[in-house]
């Protein structure tokens, strides 16, 4: 006969402390890497960088990081951050209180670009449709 632990030690098992605890961490390298690379970045490639999302694996091992840019090459610019990764990650360990600093990988986000295509798809389908009532 099978008997849940709960029933065994009339205790459920424990949970984490903190549940959003990768995510806070997430955010958290977030702000600091945005801080570090508009403050002690020199790289030429890397303009006017804007970090979208920071994606950490459960071991805090990797991190990917979605950025995006206002002007600029993104092949280079990421090439530059990718380059760059390792002095941000000792930047970040000088901020970060956590036992392991996660490997960044640095990635291009296109999201903005497909949401200005979709929002100019949209705007032409109304500017047909008002022409042709139907």
């Amino acid at each position: 006969m099978v008997v849940a632990a709960e029933q065994l030690t009339g205790m459920r098992p424990k949970k984490s402390t903190k549940p959003n605890r990768s995510f806070q961490v997430a955010d958290q390298i977030q702000r600091d890497l945005t801080e570090l690379i508009a403050r002690e970045l020199k790289d030429p490639r890397v303009g006017m960088v804007t970090i979208q999302a920071v994606e950490v694996t459960p071991d805090y091992a990797h991190a990917k990081v979605f950025f995006s840019l206002l002007t600029g090459d993104s092949v280079a610019c990421q090439e530059g951050l990718n380059q760059a990764a390792g002095f941000l990650r000792a930047g970040l360990f000088k901020r970060l209180h956590i036992h392991t600093v996660p490997t960044l990988h640095f990635v291009f986000d296109r999201t903005t670009e497909k949401a200005a295509d979709m929002n100019a798809l949209i705007a032409q389908a109304v500017a047909s449709r008002s022409k042709n009532p139907e």
